[in-house]
């Protein structure tokens, strides 16, 4: 299954036929660059090109009201000065002859690509679209947005193919309060929204867009908005948001589909968003999305004004839904002070609503420390006049090239175990130097002539560094002594000056116990053993009561701690290890595989031992970037695990920032 690409350059065809200073950033151009940047990196042709329709009454009327669609269907007859007239009745939007047509193509295409996505045409694809959606509500145009693309996409998919909850990421830099309001009382529609909103100062200036609009009736705890209180948020900040309060309800959630606003006004550059966050970004967003809901995911376009990050972010989005590996993971720093309260505030508004969340901290007893710096700001515009604040331009690097590497996945297997499809059996043709091979022997092999052994261990030396030169993508090895395994992988990796290696260690075997404080290895172990103490920050145990078997609390140790660390680390390698007896089932083992692929560029070397045939099939599908099955409805984590990692994570977060959830009165991130 591919990734559908939905675009029809007659969308471009209406733009701003009068002078409106807030409506002149919404061009056609938004369109054609994101187009002409697929085309010129080969992304276009590498997707599965799916025609435009138009949206029907019927499926508009699913979210407007019949007086707004019969009112904006008069549009394509009106005059100049009658389409100005016409738009003086909503907020921040224009109106143009060919809109109407162009709107019911941005919101059929939304539709096309559920339709691709729920019958199995494609895994996942992404729209670009105008006019945007989120902003439109029941009888109303507004920011740029005709009728609402992903709300009507949203109802369309749970009428037509009976879903039961739907995911909708929002992460345009401006809150979607119209797709907000057309669900805030549905418990079957999950909406996360994060957005500038300067403590309602930023457009659209609303109350309800603030942390604690958690949704009415029924559908309390199912809206959540993080609101960002200041410009210049960074990639950090993205990822904390994602991995302490995104990702950990919507795995509770469970979705039968995931939908993305993908606004990219919050990317670095863009005019309306003011913040620093890279185009690479996104292709770690995207990732984290990638294995909810088996992996249906449908972007579509909305918001983003800067036409160079623009076109860069589609790109790394594209690129992500293909399975191209992400790269690697640029400036991770702490969480700034204001990002961490507003991520504080969102956990504590939705605590009561989703067991995941149920250990966050009480709501800050502080004013927020924005407020103070955005009622001095006010008071600088009315004294200087609104143009002497001006901002300044940023500059950022051209994201890296993603390059795929030749081989996708290799496999070190014992000849009487087959090799899956899609992969590459592996070993090593030639002669290991004199010296590696005495090492071996002396400090891995029991048996100085144990031939298949030193031919085994030579294979994984010669695999990993195929995958160091990106020859190789991921591999996986059926190995005799996963332990001893691991300890030979982590000796020759740590070695080389620029590695650094991620070792993650699932079950309660042994472990090489020798970490450093050098920074070249990080270990984190999670099985049922009492940890012993922690000698150093590079080494970290973690005690599950019932190891890897109970599915909630691994889930949480993940999005608390495994992911942050992983960022923050950031790996060139990453080493899961299977032990023996971990008693862990196969779509956990698959979900744990997938989401380390976000790290090291992809490079993923899995250890298990040979008694686990079975589980070579699964980790392979997952290492060819297949979406892992979903875990299904969570239910609470046990307490005990609870107190256990929140425990940990408290001790870590001195030494790793981005374990960090909350921002204390004084200190507590850093300020940008």
């Amino acid at each position: 299954m591919g990734t559908a690409l939905i675009y029809d350059e007659e969308m471009t065809k209406y733009k701003l036929l009068w002078v409106d200073p807030a409506c002149k950033i919404e061009v056609p151009e938004r369109l054609t660059v994101s187009h002409e940047a697929l085309v010129r990196n080969g992304l276009a042709d590498r997707c599965v090109s799916i025609p435009v329709r138009e949206a029907t009454d019927t499926d508009i009327l699913l979210v407007h009201s019949k007086e707004y669609l019969e009112a904006v269907k008069k549009t394509p007859y009106m005059t100049l000065e009658d389409l100005k007239e016409f738009t003086l009745q909503y907020g921040d939007v224009y109106f143009h002859p060919n809109i109407y047509h162009c709107a019911k193509l941005a919101a059929g295409a939304a539709l096309q690509l559920v339709d691709s996505v729920m019958t199995g045409k494609v895994r996942n694809g992404m729209a670009l679209v105008r006019p945007p959606g989120h902003h439109s509500m029941r009888s109303a145009a507004n920011g740029f947005c005709v009728f609402n693309n992903v709300a009507i996409a949203a109802k369309y998919a749970k009428q037509k193919y009976g879903l039961q909850r739907v995911l909708i990421v929002d992460w345009d830099i401006h809150h979607g309060q119209g797709v907000q309001y057309s669900f805030e009382d549905d418990p079957s529609v999950l909406y996360f929204s994060w957005h500038r909103y300067e403590h309602q100062k930023f457009w659209p200036q609303l109350r309800e867009s603030d942390y604690d609009s958690v949704g009415k009736e029924k559908g309390a705890g199912f809206n959540i908005n993080v609101p960002w209180n200041k410009v210049g948020m960074q990639n950090s900040d993205y990822l904390a948001v994602f991995s302490h309060v995104l990702l950990p309800v919507a795995y509770e959630f469970c979705p039968d589909l995931v939908l993305v606003c993908a606004g990219f006004d919050s990317a670095i550059g863009d005019p309306e968003g003011e913040m620093c966050a890279t185009p690479d970004i996104f292709a770690h967003l995207t990732h984290l999305l990638m294995n909810l809901a088996g992996g249906k995911l449908c972007a579509v376009l909305e918001g983003g004004y800067n036409l160079t990050s623009l076109a860069q972010s589609v790109c790394q989005t594209v690129h992500t839904l293909l399975g191209d590996p992400a790269p690697r993971p640029a400036n991770i720093v702490s969480p700034c002070k204001s990002a961490l309260e507003s991520l504080h505030c969102a956990r504590s508004a939705h605590k009561k609503y989703w067991s995941c969340l149920k250990h966050a901290a009480d709501l800050p007893n502080f004013d927020l420390s924005t407020k103070r710096i955005k009622l001095e700001e006010e008071e600088e515009k009315l004294e200087k006049g609104e143009e002497a604040i001006t901002t300044k331009e940023e500059v950022w690097p051209e994201p890296p090239k993603r390059v795929v590497p030749p081989v996708r996945v290799a496999l070190v297997l014992p000849d009487s175990v087959a090799c899956p499809d899609g992969c590459k059996r592996f070993s090593s043709s030639e002669n290991l130097s004199p010296l590696i091979a005495n090492k071996l022997r002396e400090n891995f092999l029991k048996d100085a002539d144990d031939s298949d052994a030193l031919s085994n261990f030579s294979s994984l030396i010669a695999l990993v560094e195929k995958m160091e030169k990106n020859e190789i993508c991921s591999g996986l090895a059926l190995v005799r002594d996963v332990s001893m395994a691991t300890m030979c992988v982590v000796q020759h990796a740590s070695a080389a000056l620029s590695n650094r290696v991620l070792v993650v260690c699932v079950g309660d075997g042994t472990v090489p116990s020798q970490i450093t404080e050098d920074g070249k290895i990080l270990m984190v172990h999670i099985s049922r053993k009492e940890p012993q103490e922690q000698k150093c920050k590079y080494y970290i145990p973690v005690c599950l009561k019932k190891g890897c078997s109970e599915v909630s609390g691994f889930v949480q140790a993940i999005f608390s701690l495994l992911l942050p660390l992983g960022y923050e680390y950031d790996p060139s390698l990453v080493l899961l290890v299977r032990m023996p007896d971990n008693g862990m089932c196969d779509s956990l083992w698959q979900q744990l595989t997938c989401l380390l692929q976000g790290l090291a560029q992809g490079h993923t070397l899995v250890l298990m031992q040979e008694s686990e045939k079975a589980c070579v099939d699964p980790t392979a599908s997952s290492l060819l970037g297949d979406a892992a099955p979903s875990l299904g409805l969570l239910h609470a984590p046990l307490t005990e695990d609870v107190e256990v990692l929140e425990s940990l994570r408290q001790k870590l977060q001195t030494d790793w920032k981005l374990l960090q959830t909350t921002a204390q009165e004084s200190g507590g991130g850093d300020e940008y």
